[in-house]
């Protein structure tokens, strides 16, 4: 009854396979569609070795719906099998669409996927897991809100039921529990099912019903193993069970802080933020309303406020503000089930990512799963476009050239409140790309609700690397990278930088060589260069890198002229060492050696 993890990997090995594939991949809104190179065309990814694909997949622990035989996937992750609680979700789908079968992780997402698959389809789902078959529930994976006590004894319960027993379902705490219904129940049944939010509580099985809300707060840095104690004290004074906790809450202030992040992470729950002015409203229902508090973050109680709005109108503060040395914890409950996505909002989130040349096949696994979770994508617009189906059933936030500084604070503030973001740009985001101006702007206007967002920087294969893997391997020995753009850098320092890269025979990656206005500086370049290193150095103009019309063509140093370089070519000058070697079908390879040739001399000569 749970949802599927992850955004699974859709495996095909056929054409049929692979139109069977876009119609889950339909259904779902979400997954990537792998083809096996040769046989599929219409595909998000190729790949040539249906063993190694699904080893990947699965070892990233993606969810995979393979399109194929069922004795394809089990033969070939059979020695890759670990546990039932770690295992991802992995499906195969029938050709013909008529059989969907949950083959791992059937309650990890797979049985629940399998059912929808085939309502969606037409399909039959072909679920084997005895609980979901014959007592139409997986006891060990109750639905959102509720959670399974001790998972030891399911097994147990499970099989008496199979054999014929009744169970006796006592309600104590939170609402009723619909989904146990289909249960074979008596007043005097030998097996008793408790739904109970005690610490103390004990039955044959006892599901809590996460009705409970924790209300943080702890001085900057506090360390997470005095606020976990804390929490863990406060819930035993509470007798309030672990399990029944549907979130942490706290002040937006605190949303990036260590410890409070760290307790959701430790209770399997999300954190969520309040406002100051939300928690204000609160005051009238405090235990301890503090005028310092109020000074200080402009509400009159953190922990109490934060967990009282979290429960909502309705609900009740059952532990007032407990303390210890740097933190405050307070506890309150709701007679229904709460749901964390209404309450507050998120940390947000920032992934700037790099997407590669364009073509899905350069970008990373780390990548498409953060572009897939984001639930906004903030970039140039040819770059959003380039994503493909990865795109869609998301917001868009697409910008022109010339507008970055707009790309930027637009992925903060979506960040700031509460949204997943990716900003996303083409190579690598650290090399001439928005990373550095995030940053940037996070230090020279010190806005904190930007710096409490959670960034993390995911590398791309930049269009210098995709360049000189098209043409053999200029960049094997040292080399630097510079843009010749001076609309950020004046001409006088990038001037200095060339002068220095030519007198160290630097292998150089040329950026932004030219555009319509700009037609001076590549012949600058050119003429500094040719002063420390032969007019036969080769030189690489990659252009297009990974997109329609993609050329890599190799002339001198001495030969290179402006007109045949634009806005979309990267320019590689090799070193005085760099060599182009002729290739046998007519094409050419440049390599810069690292002096291996001399080591294997000495070598021969010490012999």
């Amino acid at each position: 009854m749970t949802e599927l993890r992850d955004d699974p990997a859709i495996i095909a090995l056929s054409e049929t396979g692979a139109a069977l594939a876009r119609r889950i991949q339909a259904v779902l809104r979400s997954g990537e569609v792998f083809g096996l190179e040769g046989r599929v065309a219409d595909c998000d990814r190729t790949f040539s070795n249906v063993g190694a694909i699904l080893h990947d997949v699965f070892a990233a622990d993606r969810p995979i719906i393979g399109v194929c035989a069922t004795g394809i996937l089990i033969r070939t992750l059979a020695p890759f099998l670990i546990s039932k609680e770690s295992d991802p979700p992995v499906l195969a789908v029938a050709e013909d669409a008529s059989v969907v079968v949950p083959l791992l992780g059937g309650h990890h997402g797979a049985n629940v996927l399998a059912v929808r698959l085939a309502e969606m389809l037409g399909a039959t789902a072909a679920l084997t897991t005895a609980s979901d078959v014959t007592l139409r529930l997986p006891l060990d994976a109750p639905p959102a809100g509720w959670r399974l006590r001790e998972k030891a004894g399911y097994k147990r319960v499970a099989a008496e039921l199979l054999a014929g027993a009744t169970a006796r379902i006592v309600v104590e705490s939170g609402p009723e529990p619909d989904w146990l219904l289909a249960l074979p129940q008596a007043g005097d049944g030998p097996i008793t099912i408790l739904v109970s939010d005690r610490a103390d509580a004990e039955a044959d099985l006892v599901y809590a019903p996460q009705t409970v809300v924790l209300g943080l707060g702890c001085e900057r840095l506090a360390e997470e193993s005095e606020v976990w104690a804390l929490v863990v004290d406060s819930l035993a004074n509470a007798n309030i069970a672990k399990e029944a906790v549907a979130c942490v809450t706290s002040i937006a202030l605190k949303a990036a802080e260590p410890a409070i992040q760290g307790v959701a992470r430790r209770l399997g729950v999300p954190a969520r933020f309040f406002d100051a002015a939300r928690l204000e409203r609160e005051t009238p229902r405090l235990k301890n309303p503090s005028d310092l508090v109020y000074r200080e973050t402009g509400c009159h109680g953190v922990a109490e406020g934060a967990a009282l709005a979290g429960v909502g109108a309705e609900g009740d503060l059952v532990l007032p503000k407990q303390r210890s040395q740097r933190a405050t914890c307070a506890v309150a409950r709701s007679a229904e089930i709460v749901d964390p996505q209404f309450v507050g909002r998120a940390r947000g989130s920032l992934a700037i990512v790099g997407i590669g040349p364009g073509a899905a096949a350069a970008r990373t696994h780390e990548v498409e799963a953060a572009i897939t979770k984001a639930t906004d994508l903030v970039g140039y617009k040819l770059y959003l476009d380039l994503l493909g189906p990865l795109a869609e059933h998301k917001a868009r936030h697409g910008y022109e050239l010339g507008e970055e500084e707009m790309r930027v604070r637009i992925a903060l503030g979506l960040a700031a409140q509460g949204r997943d973001v990716a900003l996303v740009c083409s190579g690598d985001a650290g090399i001439y790309a928005m990373a550095t101006l995030v940053f940037e702007l996070i230090d020279r206007e010190g806005n904190a609700d930007s710096a409490r967002v959670e960034i993390r920087g995911l590398p791309g294969v930049s269009a210098m690397q995709t360049a000189a893997a098209r043409i053999g391997a200029p960049l094997g020995h040292d080399f630097c990278a510079i843009s010749l753009s001076d609309l950020l850098t004046p001409w006088e320092a990038i001037e200095q930088r060339l002068l220095t890269a030519a007198a160290g025979d630097f292998v150089v990656a040329f950026y932004n060589p030219v555009s319509q206005r700009r037609r001076t500086q590549l012949a600058a370049a050119r003429e500094i260069l040719l002063r420390h290193r032969p007019a036969e150095t080769p030189v690489v103009l990659a252009r297009n890198l990974g997109r329609e019309g993609e050329t890599v063509a190799v002339v001198t140093l001495g030969d290179l002229k402006v007109e045949d370089v634009d806005m979309l070519t990267l320019v590689i000058v090799g070193s005085s060492a760099t060599r182009a070697v002729q290739r046998p079908d007519g094409g050419v390879w440049v390599y810069t050696p690292r002096g291996y040739a001399k080591k294997m001399d000495e070598g021969k000569g010490a012999a």
